[in-house]
């Protein structure tokens, strides 16, 4: 009698936890949504290493936010203002459920576009600006278009993370008024800690 054929496992995983800071260890519940990938902790590391660990003064913004991984992490070390974007309702729904569990009086959570978010804050100087739109064919236009809203509303001083499934060049970002200051690769991602180029 032949054995019944394992099931797949299925890879992708249910929760992430906080890596630093005040909620060092928190678990985020990753819901099973279209699109959802939440930034790898090794890369959340790095970035917050390239950051620096006290990010307080800062004010954020997570355009996309997901399971709130990158807004979170800079709550958790101290920024005085996040804002997490969100369009689908129940991921939205779920973030606000993590605010009132960690009692994070500092995040505020909006449901909406992330590029219109952006765009509401122009010339508002943000420190911190989080670029992690959901990979797939056909999202070029909202990779640039982010990338421009995002330019908008940092600060001089500013920066931008971009997560993507590619490097940008420095041509490519110079034409968007932006210059790498650090980037990295894990597996997939391709991620860049982004300054605005000095005005001319």
């Amino acid at each position: 009698m032949k054995k019944p054929a394992p099931r797949p496992t299925v890879n992708a995983p249910h929760e992430v936890r906080i890596i630093g800071g005040l909620w060092k260890r928190s678990k985020l519940p990753v819901a099973d949504r279209p699109g959802l990938r939440p930034t790898p902790a090794r890369v959340r590391e790095t970035l917050f290493n390239w950051l620096g660990q006290d990010l307080r003064g800062f004010r954020c913004l997570d355009a996309f936010a997901g399971t709130g991984a990158l807004g979170l992490e800079a709550a958790s070390r101290g920024a005085t203002e996040v804002v997490l974007v969100e369009q689908d309702p129940v991921l939205a729904r779920g973030l606000n459920a993590v605010r009132e569990r960690l009692k994070a009086d500092t995040v505020r959570v909006e449901r909406g576009d992330g590029v219109a978010a952006l765009l509401q804050r122009r010339g508002q100087g943000l420190d911190l600006v989080f670029l992690d739109p959901p990979f797939g064919e056909g999202n070029a236009e909202l990779y640039l278009s982010a990338l421009r809203a995002a330019r908008q509303c940092v600060r001089d001083e500013g920066f931008i993370y971009l997560e993507a499934p590619r490097a940008w060049s420095g041509d490519e970002l110079a034409q968007l008024g932006l210059q790498v200051h650090r980037e990295g690769q894990a597996g997939a991602v391709a991620f860049h800690l982004l300054r605005l180029l000095p005005a001319q």
